[in-house]
């Protein structure tokens, strides 16, 4: 293996990182993917934190450097020992050996942050869902998962919003694909809808082939153009059959991955109650279709991906 095909998935905390990672790697399969959550690169434990008074949103919270040197080793498939962050309880424990495989998935809060870090990745996703409803699926996750009650939630919440609007949000404008995912008005986490920003820092599959002219029809997809970028509206109730001739037409251009087909693109889980959603399914699928594009550009020009230039900067 020459290098690893590095996948970024940043976002605030409880934004859906891990339910858009989870899904991939269930498809790539886990013995072709390594899996990296950049937490495990807290300076402090949640005691520490407290005791000092920052949250693990700042960048003097994390070891930012040392992130940069294993992801480093992560793209040239070196391995390396990696510090581990226990969430159930906000301590460390041993170091783990990674071993770099195919591809890697890095999740996590800063991994846009600087130059030496966004150089690092193939294919850059952050997670932008509007703030309410983040802090709903926060709620859920914290207190279900994590042991805390929703008022410690909510007052976390607005404890780090500072750092949210200062070290978080800003690296959307970095990302090859900004995702939104969209409450409607039943509160139906299973039919969400979702908003796509194309950038044109990837090549992305041409949509408007699909759209037979019914853009934003009811139970269609809308696409809009503007200084080069595609904003792409996904219904949360897309019809079946357009979905199915969407993910055909990326299949089409994915037939050396044809073996990867699945249907458990879409799914996630509400507590313990499975569940499947047409658009998360269809932005999984447009992140395999970057991932292996981005690994025959590295077969065919060597070190290099297939980036064609920098997001514009706010």
């Amino acid at each position: 293996m020459g290098r690893s095909i590095l996948l970024g998935v940043v976002g605030d905390s409880a934004a859906g990182k891990t339910t858009l990672t989870r899904g991939l790697v269930r498809v790539l399969g886990e013995e072709s993917v390594t899996h990296i959550c950049v937490d495990d690169y807290h300076r402090y434990d949640r005691r520490q934190r407290a005791e000092r008074n920052i949250t693990p949103l700042h960048p003097e919270c994390n070891y930012m450097d040392i992130m940069a040197q294993h992801l480093s080793h992560l793209r040239a498939a070196e391995p390396f020992l990696k510090p581990v962050y226990q969430h159930h309880d906000g301590t460390f424990g041993p170091l783990a050996r990674v071993d770099p495989k195919r591809f890697s998935v890095v999740e996590g809060l800063l991994g846009y942050y600087n130059d030496e870090l966004r150089s690092l990745f193939d294919v850059r996703i952050y997670l932008s869902p509007p703030e309410d409803l983040r802090r709903k699926w926060k709620v859920q996750r914290d207190c279900s998962r994590r042991g805390y009650t929703t008022d410690q939630v909510l007052s976390e919440l607005d404890r780090r919003e500072p750092d949210s609007e200062a070290f978080i949000r800003p690296q959307q404008q970095y990302a090859d694909i900004v995702v939104s995912f969209l409450p409607n008005a039943g509160g139906d986490q299973e039919h969400l809808d979702a908003q796509l920003l194309l950038r044109p820092t990837l090549k992305h599959p041409d949509f408007r082939s699909v759209l037979d002219g019914e853009a934003g029809a009811s139970g269609g997809i809308g696409i809009t153009e503007s200084n080069g970028e595609l904003l792409l509206h996904i219904p949360g109730r897309l019809e079946r059959e357009r979905a199915e001739a969407i993910e055909e037409m990326i299949w089409a251009s994915l037939h050396f991955a044809s073996h990867l087909r699945s249907d458990r693109l879409g799914e996630f889980t509400i507590g313990n109650d499975l569940h499947r959603s047409e658009s998360l399914a269809l932005i999984q699928l447009l992140v395999l279709y970057h991932l292996f594009t981005a690994t025959a550009s590295h077969a065919l020009q060597g070190i290099g991906g297939a980036r064609t230039e920098e997001p514009a900067t706010a």
